[in-house]
């Protein structure tokens, strides 16, 4: 039972947090009257992959914290990296800084990547369900970066 409530609660707080800012943004939202590239996915699809993500990210520290595996180090770098994430959709829509944003998610590249290697060397599943995260963030910097091109 208690490593249910670990689960819950490691899952929970990335969803809700993303869901926080998704409504502070949500009046802001101009996604589709953006010029975009023709890779461009359409808006739907970004809460439900999102949703998906943070869900994938509690996972993974939700194993790590259930078995012990957490530290000091494991908890700066998972919680510098869902900081970082998500203040970017404050500065690419609420304050409109696309290249800013830009750089800001090149941060959150690294700071995966740093996190994925860390929860690696802890437990191989924790750190292998971030790889879909990171490939996200890849895309979504190169969309940043073509959506700041075009307009």
């Amino acid at each position: 039972m208690k490593n249910l409530l670990i689960y819950i609660k490691s899952i929970l707080v990335p969803v809700i947090l993303g869901g926080i800012v998704g409504f502070i943004i949500s009046g802001y939202m101009n996604y589709s009257s953006l010029t975009q590239p023709s890779f461009a996915p359409p808006a739907i699809l970004f809460p439900i992959v999102w949703t998906i993500l943070y869900t994938l990210m509690g996972v993974s520290y939700g194993i790590l914290k259930s078995n012990n595996l957490t530290d000091d180090k494991i908890n700066t770098i998972y919680y510098s990296q869902l900081f970082v994430n998500l203040l970017w959709p404050i500065f690419f829509f609420v304050f409109e800084w696309r290249l800013f944003s830009f750089i800001w998610i090149l941060l959150l590249i690294v700071l995966v990547m740093i996190m994925i290697k860390e929860f690696y060397a802890k437990n191989k599943v924790a750190g292998l369900l971030q790889i879909p995260y990171l490939l996200w963030i890849i895309f979504a910097s190169i969309l940043n970066l073509a959506i700041y091109s075009l307009n």
